[in-house]
């Protein structure tokens, strides 16, 4: 088997989009190995990685690449693992307060300077339930280093403002 691929895909939504990806992908010979997928304002936004059969890793790319005249614009990158550091424990970070900008930015930052390594994140803005007013989730996957204590890091996120709650639970998700 040759090296597995990892590319993002990003065009207008529509109908039919995961189907020409996945149906590209086979006929290059291609095997879906995982992907995260969403609309985002309307775009079909999605990140995949996938391996191409013995030998044919060259029309695999080829293949992805006429994606383009589809509308859809392809970013592709060698999906071989790099080390990402010390990772002592996975940890689940879920964060909600009210909304404001520059949120994001801080929470990162936080993850940053303890050696966090953050290896998903979700975020997203809604009403809250009784006011309206615009409220901020964030999910995140972390690798927390084994130098990092996890009381210093809820600290520093509960830092970032008073109004958020911080949950955070261990495990594999």
């Amino acid at each position: 088997m040759e090296s597995p691929i990892v590319m993002s895909v990003i065009g207008p939504d529509r109908p039919g989009l995961v189907e020409l990806i996945a149906s590209t992908v086979k006929a290059a010979g291609g095997n879906w190995l995982e992907s995260r997928m969403c609309n985002l304002g309307g775009q079909f936004a999605g990140i995949l990685r996938v391996r191409a059969a013995e030998g044919r890793r060259e029309e695999l790319l080829a293949a992805v690449a006429a994606l383009e005249s589809k509308g859809l614009s392809v970013v592709v990158k060698d999906g071989n693992a790099v080390d990402a550091g010390d990772c002592h424990e996975v940890a689940t970070v879920e964060i909600v307060g009210n909304d404001r900008p520059g949120i994001v930015s801080q929470i990162s930052n936080a993850f940053a300077k303890r050696g966090v390594n953050v290896e998903e994140l979700s975020t997203e803005c809604r009403s809250a339930p009784m006011t309206g007013e615009p409220l901020f989730e964030a999910r995140a996957r972390v690798c927390i280093p084994a130098d990092c204590k996890l009381s210093d890091l809820r600290d520093d996120l509960e830092l970032i403002a008073a109004d958020l709650m911080v949950d955070v639970s261990f495990g594999s998700d």
